[in-house]
């Protein structure tokens, strides 16, 4: 009986983190506005807008993580880099669509001391394309 799981080398190990800390910063702060008017201060997070996709992004590269090894001794197509990539690319235009709506209302919400949340997906998905790269290069087995 031969194995066909790919191995979980440096790159998927990264792939991993990278969804994690995705998963994560969906949960804090993507925009927050200021008391400076005197009114109550507004905050969100990924799940109100097109951010909901970049969660969706967390969950999807955890599922091709978790494919081959669900799968069993049978080889699967889609274990492959072009999906990490796929993948990877809607996260980022999900990322910017909502970062451009936020931006389009007021440029302040989008500190990074109100905004923590948008900017720590932001470096994850940094290291989310780092891995995908590393995945392209890497020598197959």
């Amino acid at each position: 009986m031969t194995m066909h799981r790919r191995p979980l080398g440096r790159a998927r190990r990264l792939a991993g983190i990278a969804a994690i800390v995705i998963l994560v910063a969906c949960f804090l702060p993507w925009f927050g506005t200021s008391t400076d008017a005197g009114l109550p201060p507004l905050s969100g997070n990924a799940f109100a807008g097109s951010g909901v996709l970049v969660f969706f992004v967390g969950l999807a590269v955890i599922a091709l993580l978790a494919l081959p090894y669900a799968a069993g001794d049978t080889p699967v197509s889609l274990d492959r880099p072009l999906s990490f990539l796929i993948v990877t690319v809607l996260g980022w235009l999900a990322l910017a669509v909502r970062a451009i709506d936020l931006a389009a209302a007021n440029v302040e919400v989008l500190f990074p001391t109100r905004a923590y949340g948008l900017w720590i997906t932001a470096i994850a998905l940094v290291i989310l394309s780092r891995a995908v790269y590393e995945m392209r290069t890497e020598q197959r087995t």
